[in-house]
């Protein structure tokens, strides 16, 4: 994955094969793509890189992501829960996600009509950073199947790396392998996962 920052807007993530080539995500959408970088910058965010994405500080608190797809691109904000979201533009990354998180755009022009919008969302989003609020913490227990229970008690190099893993992480872990309906299947995902894991990556990380 990519640490420059202009790297992202010039030739991609660097997650995949198609990485500084012509048919990269980000060269489809290289307009809306700096026309959002601008508006977050404008808002005086601090730019960086995480998991090969540009992403937008405040306060040294994570503001909002862009990422880019072959169908779309979009702006994710993190704490979604705090977002009152006035407009309704905000929708879900898909079906395991908890509250709507993300701007999506298919067009391009999309984003500078939105661009009053965009800017309010992320000033909103500052203000919380600013007064130190985070979303209340779901209580809602998450279900590891059997399976991986029973791994994680007979390997404590396993069951040390996975407790270690943000909570989103290993969340996309229980999805993952509750998705599996058959006892074998789940274990070999197991097996298959344990490297990821002991990388600290999510189930859909690379």
């Amino acid at each position: 994955m990519i640490t420059n920052i202009e790297d992202y807007f010039t030739k991609g993530c660097g997650r995949c094969e198609r990485f500084a080539t012509a048919d990269c995500s980000t060269r489809r959408w290289w307009r809306g793509l700096n026309d959002l970088r601008r508006i977050c910058l404008s808002c005086e965010l601090v730019e960086t890189v995480k998991w090969g994405h540009p992403c937008y500080l405040h306060r040294d608190r994570n503001i909002a992501i862009i990422g880019a797809l072959r169908g779309d691109f979009r702006l994710s904000f993190f704490h979604a829960a705090l977002m009152k979201d006035p407009q309704g533009v905000l929708e879900k990354q898909g079906p395991n996600t908890e509250h709507p998180d993300m701007i999506r755009f298919s067009d391009d022009a999309r984003v500078a009509h939105l661009e009053p919008v965009i800017v309010a969302y992320l000033r909103e989003a500052m203000s919380y950073a600013e007064a130190g609020l985070k979303p209340p913490r779901n209580p809602r227990a998450m279900e590891l199947p059997t399976e991986f229970v029973e791994a994680l008690n007979c390997d404590p190099e396993l069951a040390a790396a996975f407790h270690a893993l943000t909570p989103g992480r290993q969340k996309s872990y229980a999805i993952y392998l509750n998705s599996a309906k058959k006892p074998e299947t789940r274990i070999a995902r197991i097996a298959k996962c344990r490297d990821s894991i002991l990388a600290g990556k999510g189930a859909l990380e690379r």
